[in-house]
């Protein structure tokens, strides 16, 4: 049965996911680990996001960056209810697509996460459905100024123009939707993602107590990469 149909209490789970190959991606982590241990914690963050897939009470849809790449996705996480591919363009114009895409099929509240922020737990979750219950919009801001969930009940504008990858970008993208409706927004505690050598060292101490599989696995990888780095 279609979780997104026959629970609707609960939003739905977007996971912007890319395959983890060697020598794509992760370029800053990638230069001070290098690419091969760039390669397993990518890997290791991917199976940290299905870890939370999993236990997500509404639907959970993956989409990939390549067609050629669904075979791959489902393969990851077989209870998935729907895989997507992202259309080309930059991430604001990937994210516009898709939330367009789902709302067609029925998809009225979402929660869009990437792969880079194991350090999101049930707490996170909890408070950005309860928060959509009543917001527009819900995120929780990234320390490099970025964001890692961002949640909506109403179609996203325009994200195309705005800063991606910069500091900038999670207080443009609350600026733009907070127009007309400032009163929408909802922020829950900041959190952050893994882009470089540092961010490995703080998810290990912040992740060294967490009893989730997949964050015990990550931590056992950073340790060993980060060893392997010096």
């Amino acid at each position: 049965m279609n979780k997104a149909f026959s629970n609707t209490l609960y939003p739905t789970l977007v996971i912007f996911c890319k395959r983890p190959l060697l020598g794509q991606g992760k370029s800053r982590l990638a230069a001070g680990i290098g690419k091969q241990g760039a390669l397993l914690i990518a890997e290791k963050l991917v199976v940290c996001a299905l870890e939370d897939a999993e236990n997500w009470p509404g639907a959970v849809v993956l989409t990939v960056s390549n067609k050629c790449d669904a075979n791959w996705a489902a393969a990851q996480f077989p209870s998935s209810d729907l895989i997507l591919t992202q259309t080309e363009g930059n991430l604001g114009q990937r994210i516009n697509a898709i939330d367009e895409t789902l709302r067609e099929l029925g998809h009225e509240r979402l929660v869009f996460i990437g792969t880079d922020a194991p350090v999101l737990n049930t707490a996170h979750y909890v408070e950005v459905i309860t928060k959509l219950n009543v917001h527009e919009f819900v995120f929780s801001p990234a320390e490099d100024g970025g964001v890692t969930i961002m949640a909506n009940t109403k179609p996203w504008p325009c994200l195309s123009h705005l800063p991606w990858s910069t500091s900038r970008l999670g207080q443009d993208l609350m600026d733009l939707v907070g127009v007309g409706s400032p009163n929408n927004i909802a922020v829950i505690p900041t959190t952050f993602d893994i882009d470089e050598r540092n961010d490995l060292v703080k998810a290990s101490r912040v992740l060294s107590e967490d009893m989730r599989e997949g964050r015990r696995a990550l931590c056992s990888s950073i340790n060993v990469t980060l060893y392997q780095s010096v």
